[in-house]
């Protein structure tokens, strides 16, 4: 294989072949100032079949700075509504972002290049179309943080910055992420079509999303129910990762749910520090609607939105049948997630009241979440063995040593060694993760024109389960200022 230059990536621009009505053309808005590479992710860029060394020409930051276009990109931003907070919003779409193209590879996948912070689109509202450093930030490590933890996302390609000064809380400087996926199609671009009451386009969307990415349902009988139910179950098994890694999204409105189950739009994330399960991350969130511990319930919630747009389009009882199995996966993939976590191999009866006995004296000891976890492995199931590292975590040891018994026994019931347990319990349970003082860290000293946080945290994320002994410091509990950092919408 020829790796591609800039000039020379398959453009194969399928949104942008359907009529107009399901997006607007316009072309992303140049920065005053010039735009300059911040970091590049040569993972995301081998996606596309580009050369690593695209990076250092500066076309590379004007293409996605927003200043140039390459042939074979179609500019566009696409039209959504949704469900915000629980509360319907008719129109909504891409107000600060803009899907220059879809790459095709060689491989035949399909990467959508979607430019957040472009500029003004005609879905913009009262935004000026831009993101802040501080956000593109977040997302660029995030986006990769949760592939390297298995979790289905969007990717980052590449992050670029400027002096242009942007007014949200405070005066910042703008910047531009470009992340990929093979579809942006969220659950809120099917209600808009629903709610304006133009099945006719409800129809050609899902003919087109089925035809896509769903392309073994496009002869079915019945389709429309048989999609649904796909993205019923990829949804659940989404929830189910997000809930055994101890992450929370912050605003799971229906336009940032994607059609394909992947995690779109980071904006006010957390993985949680002490274990919490009504952690909220998002200090707009007043009610606590998208705490972690109602993701699973929110997940349904906005299911049965999307449910609702597909009546003109499929049985209203095989919709709801195929909602009605949501739970039951959710319940089913977070109990097979947990099960690896606590390095258990075979199902048996009281695993299940053995993790929440644990979990219960996590919440109170406030023991830190991924912490634990990995320190799990280490667990001697030796009688004599005390596992003193592991009772500091807890306020009260006796208490950990009487469920310490019970897992002792769980494990002699299949025999568990000891340093196998351990080397596949580290291969699910994470050493590092995106805490939120980490980004911190990284954007202050971006803030300050120093960007090499940046790439360290990107290297140490992508290897989530690796020893890195030399990153070990990013491994340890937060310092105090650290669990109480403010997180919103704008973040």
């Amino acid at each position: 294989m020829t790796p591609h230059t800039l000039e020379t990536l398959t453009f194969d621009n399928s949104y942008a072949r359907l009529p107009e009505v399901f997006y607007a053309k316009v072309n992303p808005t140049p920065f005053a100032t010039a735009p300059f590479l911040i970091s590049a992710n040569q993972a995301a860029m081998e996606l596309l079949d580009l050369d690593p060394r695209e990076a250092a020409r500066p076309e590379f930051a004007g293409v996605f700075g927003g200043s140039l276009l390459v042939p074979g990109m179609e500019p566009l931003a696409m039209l959504y509504s949704g469900h915000q907070f629980g509360v319907y919003v008719p129109q909504l779409g891409d107000g600060r972002a803009i899907l220059l193209g879809e790459v095709k590879n060689e491989r035949g996948e399909r990467w959508d290049l979607h430019l957040k912070g472009a500029g003004l689109t005609p879905f913009s509202r009262d935004g000026d179309g831009r993101s802040v450093l501080r956000s593109a930030i977040r997302e660029y490590l995030c986006c990769e943080a949760m592939h390297g933890l298995g979790i289905p996302t969007t990717r980052a390609l590449c992050l670029v910055g400027s002096d242009d000064k942007v007014y949200r809380e405070q005066v910042e400087t703008g910047a531009t992420i470009v992340r990929m996926a093979p579809s942006h199609v969220r659950f809120g671009t099917f209600e808009i079509f629903y709610y304006r009451k133009q099945h006719e386009h409800l129809a050609v969307l899902a003919d087109y999303v089925i035809d896509q990415h769903f392309p073994h349902l496009r002869d079915g009988s019945e389709k429309y129910v048989d999609f649904f139910a796909e993205v019923v179950e990829r949804t659940a098994r989404l929830v189910a990762q997000w809930q055994a890694v101890g992450w929370a999204h912050g605003v799971l409105n229906t336009d940032n749910m994607s059609i394909l189950g992947v995690t779109l739009d980071y904006g006010p994330y957390g993985f949680m520090d002490d274990y919490d399960p009504g952690f909220i991350c998002n200090h707009s969130d007043h009610n606590g609607r998208y705490a972690f511990n109602q993701q699973p319930y929110i997940g349904l919630w906005n299911l049965s939105c999307l449910a609702q747009t597909l009546l003109p389009l499929a049985p209203k009882e095989e919709l709801k049948a195929a909602l009605d199995s949501y739970q039951a996966n959710v319940d089913r993939h977070y109990r097979e997630l947990m099960q690896a976590k606590l390095g258990l191999v075979e199902q048996q009866a009281g695993d299940e009241e053995l993790l929440q006995d644990l979990k219960s004296l996590m919440v109170g000891s406030r023991v830190d979440y991924t912490i634990f976890w990995r320190e799990l492995g280490t667990f001697l199931s030796d009688a004599g063995a005390k596992n003193e590292r592991l009772r500091e975590h807890f306020l009260n040891p006796e208490r950990f040593d009487v469920w310490a018994g019970q897992y002792r026994e769980r494990l002699q019931v299949e025999q568990s060694r000891d340093e196998e347990r351990r080397q596949r319990m580290d291969r699910v349970n994470p050493k590092y993760v995106l805490r939120n003082y980490l980004a911190q860290g990284a954007i202050e000293k971006a803030q300050q024109k120093d960007y090499a946080e940046i790439d360290r945290l990107l290297t140490l994320l992508q290897n989530p389960f690796s020893e890195q002994a030399s990153m070990d410091s990013y491994a340890a509990a937060p310092p105090n200022w650290g669990k109480h950092l403010s997180v919103s919408c704008s973040s």
